[in-house]
């Protein structure tokens, strides 16, 4: 089994899970804002789609700056990157299936409340089999916060608090701001080590 993937690769890859985490990160912080009930939507749109976009185009500069390394594989490093990419693909249907599942329970027992936190196990969950088909060890540590904030807020906080006059799903709150927090410090230790890896290939073809 071939041990790292072609510059390129490495760099795209990288590239790529800043792409997911601007977006999932986005996601988080709108679950966040939603459970506000109204309270403060307008102004925290703000920062949340400022840092989603810095990531968005962090991601997108390593793509166009990866371009000149090379991406020359062998025939193992290809059968690697495919089977990768099949088990890839398994992970993140089994998740999509799981968080429809708890959907409909959450529906069906008038817990819908529940629903958000639970989806934030199932995507902490998920962070583990990344990490180690990926080999990025940061997945671990991204899928242990999630969990341990899903479970934290399940078991400790009230679903609802009244706030004056105005009520706000407390669950929701502190699960999205929580999980949108985690991904976007993930993406920016993704960006980091993908700079990195950039410059390290730089280096290497500059010896060549």
């Amino acid at each position: 089994m071939p041990q790292k993937n072609t510059p390129r690769a490495a760099v795209t890859g990288a590239a790529a899970g800043m792409l997911f985490m601007a977006f999932f990160g986005m996601s988080w912080a709108g679950i966040g804002i939603g459970g506000l009930q109204g309270w403060g939507a307008s102004w925290l749109w703000i920062p949340s789609l400022l840092i989603s976009c810095m990531l968005l185009i962090g991601g997108i500069a390593l793509i166009t700056q990866s371009r000149s390394l090379s991406n020359a594989m062998t025939e193992a490093d290809a059968r690697y990157r495919k089977r990768t990419g099949k088990w890839f693909g398994i992970i993140f249907g089994l998740e999509g299936a799981m968080i429809g599942i708890a959907s409909g329970i959450c529906g069906a027992t008038d817990h819908f409340d529940a629903f958000f936190p639970v989806m934030a196990l199932i995507v902490g969950a998920h962070f583990f089999p990344l990490a180690r088909l990926f080999r990025i060890r940061i997945h671990y540590l991204a899928g242990a916060l999630l969990c341990s904030l899903a479970g934290t807020i399940l078991l400790t906080m009230p679903a609802r608090v009244a706030w004056g006059e105005h009520e706000i799903v407390t669950w929701w709150v502190f699960v999205g701001f929580g999980s949108a927090l985690i991904l976007w410090v993930t993406g920016a230790a993704v960006w980091l080590a993908g700079r990195g890896m950039l410059r390290q290939a730089r280096k290497d073809a500059s010896r060549i």
